[in-house]
């Protein structure tokens, strides 16, 4: 065991998150994502949900200041009329972890585009519609 280390990342997570770059994306996906068809790496937190990750990966990884928006969600397909609320949950993490950053809304055929390309994908059992998010990975200074 460590010290200091968020007990809710596994090994394997550790791993990865030390071993991308600054640039790379991870997804944290819901339960209903298929993240069995779109990740190059697969983490699997079942049992978990996606905000306790995101505050656990964020103790540890730096979001990138160089681009508009190091955050993206997915954008809830037309004729859905929700706005999902685990949405503001997550600005809150990131806003005390990271300060203000932009997140953005990304379709959802694009997402999954930007999923296959991510370095890794978190598969949780987050029941909350529309509650992937993607990261990108920062520098340390």
């Amino acid at each position: 065991m460590l010290k200091n280390i968020p007990s809710i990342l596994s090994p394997e997570l550790l791993k990865i998150l030390m071993e991308m770059g600054h640039g790379d994306e991870i997804v944290i996906a819901d339960g209903n994502f298929p993240s069995a068809n779109y990740g190059q790496r697969l983490v699997r937190l079942d049992g978990h949900g996606v905000p306790v990750i995101l505050e656990a990966i964020l103790d540890l990884m730096p979001l990138d200041i160089y681009v508009d928006a190091p955050v993206a969600l997915m954008e809830v397909v037309k004729g859905d009329t929700f706005v999902p609320e685990i949405w503001e949950t997550y600005k809150k993490i990131v806003k005390e972890k990271e300060g203000d950053k932009k997140i953005e809304n990304v379709e959802r055929f694009a997402f999954y585009d930007r999923a296959k390309e991510a370095y890794a994908v978190v598969a949780t059992g987050e029941t909350s519609l529309y509650a992937n998010i993607i990261l990108k990975k920062g520098v340390v200074v």
